[in-house]
């Protein structure tokens, strides 16, 4: 594709009964080669399909059907007539119901009907979500959606494409079950992972690809762990230096806490007693937080807790701020400020965020927006942002990827583009949602090193969500959790 050789001569036999997963770091060609199995892709070479009842078929149609991929993000629908998505969407209550609900969704699936279609429903815990709009559903509740959706369609071979992404402790131990009870049933499993951290009980084979190729394929048993140790991608010891000098307003400054960069700040976050309320469902119940200039914080809790309602109050996404008492940057919420002012001062990245974006842009575009905090480039830039642009591009390795639609890169790829768009202005507050889902175990450690050396040089304050704590930067000390929308006592991850 593009000139390039994604996958090079791969030869794979999955036998019936063997449950395989194919690892690699990012950008190795593991999704090309799943969706090259489901009749995306042209490839050169032979694909041949054994499904039961049918006959040997090589790149038949017909057979591709019995394939279904559970890709690792799921693009919501709107209900016929209403206007399209947008980002802020499920946190305003009159619009959030212009989605489909969970049952509309499923009801147009109708390969499995019956009794085995509510064994799967009830399987997978579908059945409370049934009423609930796609919009406002959590990471893990979405991903059991997209596997009842999967299952309906009665698949002979199940791809999941890193399923575990976003999950807390307890989804990801349900979906270990739930793939180890699909196997059980006879389905066979093909799971796209980047390392063997997650891999369940009922995997047997591993293929481990990089660049396209195949370094290792057999048995799991076989097969050596890769260390994360993040020797694969170093800081440019210049790195702070360079940061210091980018062009431009408060990205060249070097930390100096003065009204002109938007530093002068006591406070970044306070709220009293904050709750929040959609029809019957309480989100958030009387939380009172209070994030100090400079503070490194992590905000944890399990999916469905209230952690992307709580970032929304502060981002300026969501309009129940001003039906609480919330105060961000010394100024109280609805007292003249614009949402442009607050957002002018936070630099911002989310799983959700990720939906939203238009992926016939190139990168340069995607990053370049996070100047104006808007989804999509939509004015010129001057020559001292276009300069800003490429040294961000430099900092984080991607000036190879300038102009490369975010169609044509891996979720990783993507993923590190998004963070440059929430570093661009080396704003005084990032907050970070699960700022490493997608990347690579390489990715992840310099993300942390680069976070790391940039609160430290220029007193960042950081709010950062992650389930795992080995993705932790090393310099958050302070912890807020929450659970069923009320925070709960804690000191660590």
């Amino acid at each position: 594709m593009g000139g390039r050789n994604l996958l090079d001569n791969l030869t794979l036999t999955m036998y019936r009964g063997e449950q395989w997963a194919i690892t690699g770091p990012s950008g190795s060609g593991k999704t090309v080669l799943a969706h090259t199995l489901t009749g995306r892709h042209f490839y050169t070479g032979r694909i041949g399909y054994y499904f039961a009842g049918e006959e040997e078929g090589e790149g038949v149609t017909a057979s591709r059907h019995r394939i279904v991929l559970v890709e690792q993000q799921h693009r919501f629908k709107n209900r016929p007539g209403a206007t399209d998505l947008y980002y802020q969407q499920r946190f305003n209550a009159s619009d959030a119901d212009q989605t489909i609900t969970v049952a509309q969704e499923l009801a147009e699936y109708t390969v499995m009907e019956g009794p085995a279609r509510e064994e799967w429903l009830d399987s997978l815990h579908i059945r409370a979500l049934l009423s609930r709009p796609l919009i406002q559903l959590s990471n893990g509740e979405n991903k059991r959606v997209q596997l009842a959706i999967a299952l309906l369609e009665d698949p002979e071979l199940l791809i999941l494409d890193n399923p575990f992404l976003g999950l807390d402790v307890a989804g990801r131990a349900l979906l270990h079950e739930i793939i180890n009870g699909l196997a059980a049933k006879g389905i066979q499993i093909l799971l796209l992972m980047t390392g063997m951290q997650e891999l369940p009980e009922a995997i047997t084979h591993v293929g481990r690809l990089e660049e396209g190729k195949w370094v290792f394929v057999g048995p799991k048993s076989q097969i050596q762990p890769v260390a994360a140790t993040g020797a694969g991608v170093q800081l440019d010891p210049d790195i702070l230096a360079q940061l210091k000098a980018l062009p431009g307003g408060r990205a060249g400054v070097g930390g100096a806490a003065d009204e002109g960069d938007g530093r002068g700040f006591a406070t970044a976050v306070k709220m009293v007693d904050v709750t929040v309320i959609y029809g019957e469902k309480t989100l958030l119940k009387a939380v009172n937080w209070e994030v100090k200039k400079g503070e490194r914080w992590n905000v944890s809790g399990p999916n469905g807790a209230g952690k992307s309602t709580l970032l929304s109050l502060i981002t300026a996404d969501n309009p129940q701020a001003y039906a609480n008492e919330i105060w961000l940057f010394d100024r109280r919420r609805g007292t003249g400020e614009t949402i442009w002012d607050i957002k002018q001062k936070i630099g911002f990245v989310s799983p959700e965020l990720h939906l939203y974006f238009d992926y016939s842009a190139n990168c340069f575009e995607v990053i370049a927006s996070g100047l104006f905090d808007t989804i999509g480039l939509f004015r010129p830039l001057t020559a001292e942002q276009e300069a800003r642009v490429l040294s961000w591009m430099k900092l984080l390795s991607l000036t190879a990827l300038r102009s490369k639609r975010l169609a044509e890169l891996s979720t990783g790829q993507q993923r590190m583009v998004l963070l440059a768009r929430a570093l661009i202005k080396n704003p005084p507050m990032l907050i970070l949602d699960e700022p490493c889902q997608g990347l690579d175990e390489e990715q992840t450690a310099y993300f942390r090193e680069f976070i790391n050396l940039l609160c430290g040089a220029f007193g960042t304050t950081l709010i950062y969500v992650s389930h795992y704590a080995q993705e932790l930067p090393d310099c958050i000390d302070k912890y807020l959790r929450l659970d069923n929308g009320a925070v709960v006592p804690t000191k660590t991850l």
